[in-house]
């Protein structure tokens, strides 16, 4: 059994509910209220208070596009976000057995048809449609006000804090190697976060601990399908970030479906001042979303069979780098490509430091390259173009590296949105 833990103020968590229905093992359904952990945390009024106008549009598409791919119907309510106590407590005094039809039923009030979940006449109305018997919804309904039922759900939410939760939809598995909950081989509980890890979860649950290569060895990014023709990706970087680099790392399999990524190293610190964003989000983090970020970038190291160890310097400034990978972007994509990839993996996998003029000799010596490009780096011309790159950056919508631009239109943000540029260079029309 797997613990999803979910508010239906969420619509990642309601479109977990939905994969949910394809796991091999039972959901143990576990409610929780998402405002009380995100103040539990100490994320305040949570993530979405403080991201950019151009992560908050991202957002949006990236919402639709996997309800399409998890065949969810999906519709942003003109109130979200609403409160979610009320139904979160009437469904903790339905009997458990109802739980799964109640929680298709609430999700679906609120993201199918952007029902006011607020109001205990729409909750009832959402359950007796589910088929759940009159007394019980009334019974369920009254008994949402009790003070037990309202400490239950403190209590879950506080639980939920405990495992290191800070957002939803959570999955935790408790069931170890073994597969037996509470088994000595259990060990700590894992957690999962997120709608789309679902490869993970199913690796979970064949044996893999998140750690090291997972059942059957790494799995590094091969899609099966070949570009349509005309299909043009362009790929903003700054090797500053590790998830650029774990991006970077995978490139090759983008480039074996027929199209050639166009690389575009921007400067990730001028684009965060332009943006409003903090210089380093991830020092911003609530401390537990700190230490699962952190985790999983080593997760993804390990999935993809990269190397990975974080730098004991961190952040560093990658101007000179970047200028560097914009003298190579003028020599081929190829080039910049295996330059980016080099100077990344030097950062994020062989505690080496970019800001280092000697460092980098050596990079661009080892890489074939000529270490003239070095004094290079101080052309004005260089320079501006690197500006100019992030300006560009900046107006395609881009607020974060890796960005993958398909078509020049299409916006996909993090190397965990993968499959999703594939699906899109294969003939895909992304919402």
């Amino acid at each position: 059994m797997i613990e999803l833990w979910f508010d239906f103020s969420c619509p990642y968590a309601y479109l977990a509910s939905r994969w949910a229905r394809r796991i091999p093992v039972a959901v143990d359904w576990r409610p929780m209220l998402l405002g009380g952990v995100f103040r539990g945390t100490g994320a305040g009024d949570g993530p979405m208070a403080t991201i950019s106008p151009q992560k908050q549009a991202h957002n949006v598409h990236d919402m639709q596009r996997w309800a399409e791919l998890f065949g969810a119907p999906f519709r942003m309510p003109a109130s979200h976000p609403m409160s979610t106590v009320r139904a979160l407590r009437t469904l903790l005094a339905l009997p458990s057995g109802t739980w799964p039809a109640a929680i298709d039923a609430i999700f679906a009030a609120y993201w199918q048809r952007g029902e006011d979940v607020t109001q205990t006449q729409v909750i009832r109305q959402a359950l007796r449609q589910a088929g759940i018997p009159e007394e019980v919804v009334e019974t369920a309904g009254v008994r949402a006000d009790d003070p037990g039922i309202k400490d239950e759900l403190r209590q879950r939410t506080d639980e939920a804090i405990s495992l290191g939760i800070f957002g939803a939809p959570a999955w935790v598995w408790r069931g170890g190697r073994s597969g037996q909950v509470g088994s000595p081989e259990a060990g700590e509980p894992l957690l999962i976060w997120g709608q789309d890890r679902m490869a993970w979860i199913e690796a979970v649950l064949a044996g893999w601990q998140l750690a090291g290569p997972p059942p059957g060895g790494p799995r590094p990014f091969a899609p099966e399908e070949r570009a349509a023709a005309g299909k043009t990706l362009d790929v903003y970087f700054d090797v500053a970030s590790p998830f650029a680099y774990l991006g970077l790392s995978q490139l090759s399999g983008l480039a074996r479906m027929g199209v050639v990524p166009r690389l575009v190293p921007i400067l990730l610190g001028a684009l965060f001042r332009d943006l409003q964003q903090a210089n380093v989000p991830l020092l911003t983090m609530p401390a537990a979303k700190q230490r699962y970020v952190g985790r999983e970038m080593e997760r993804w190291a390990s999935w993809w069979g990269v190397p990975f160890t974080f730098p004991r310097k961190f952040p560093q400034r990658t101007v000179t780098a970047q200028r560097l990978c914009v003298l190579a972007a003028a020599e081929s994509d190829e080039t910049c490509a295996r330059l980016a990839l080099t100077l990344a993996r030097a950062m994020w996998a062989e505690q080496r430091d970019l800001e280092d003029e000697q460092t980098l000799h050596a990079i661009i010596s080892t890489a074939g390259l000529p270490e003239s490009w070095i004094a290079r780096t101080q052309e004005p011309a260089i320079k501006a173009q690197l500006a100019d790159n992030t300006a560009a950056a900046r107006k395609a919508g881009v607020f974060g590296v890796p960005t993958y631009v398909v078509d020049g239109k299409h916006l996909f943000w993090g190397q965990d949105r993968l499959e999703l540029v594939a699906r899109a260079l294969a003939g895909w029309t992304p919402p």
